[in-house]
């Protein structure tokens, strides 16, 4: 037994002898939510780096379709009208692809709400501190203060963005 002993103070660990094994495990949940925090605003960045450009092509188009449209009927020839049923073709299909676009960020949206629902339900045990009285997760700084928790990886600006973009910018169809 006393073997036992002396080779388990032979043990060193490598964290300073003030960290304790919480403080540790707080700073691992805090790096694990600034990593979360980062990869939501990375899915934000892409959702709308790709709706800008499909609102672009779509603008693009349109003012193509325009010059053809504005061409008087008697004048138009067999290229100029297949030309706008390809166009118009095109331009359906790019809504289509923003649209289901716009749907996959809601979704995603609602995912992250379910996820930080059930994150905070399940850290909220783990809060308390060393005097025994029941840390809230806002005292951790783990929620925003207010009374929901976070409802969105994709800010107000960038939603705003999704959903007004071609209804203002490229005012389609």
């Amino acid at each position: 037994m006393d073997e036992a002993n002396e080779k388990s103070e032979d043990v060193i660990s490598m964290a300073d002898s003030s960290v304790t094994l919480e403080d540790i495990e707080g700073e691992l949940l805090k790096i694990e939510g600034l990593r979360n925090v980062l990869v939501r605003r990375e899915s934000e960045l892409r959702y709308m780096m790709d709706d800008i450009q499909l609102c672009n092509e779509i603008t693009r188009l349109k003012r193509e379709l325009q010059k053809l449209v504005s061409i008087p009927d008697q004048d138009k020839s067999k290229e100029n009208r297949t030309r706008e049923e390809d166009l118009l073709q095109q331009i359906s299909k790019l809504v289509e692809t923003r649209d289901f676009l716009v749907d996959d960020v809601e979704f995603e949206r609602l995912r992250e709400r379910e996820e930080d629902i059930e994150m905070a339900a399940f850290l909220q045990p783990k809060f308390q501190n060393i005097s025994g009285r029941k840390a809230s997760l806002q005292d951790q700084k783990m929620v925003p203060k207010s009374s929901h928790p976070p409802t969105s990886f994709i800010t107000n600006t960038g939603l705003t963005l999704l959903k007004d973009c071609c209804g203002i910018t490229c005012s389609i169809m």
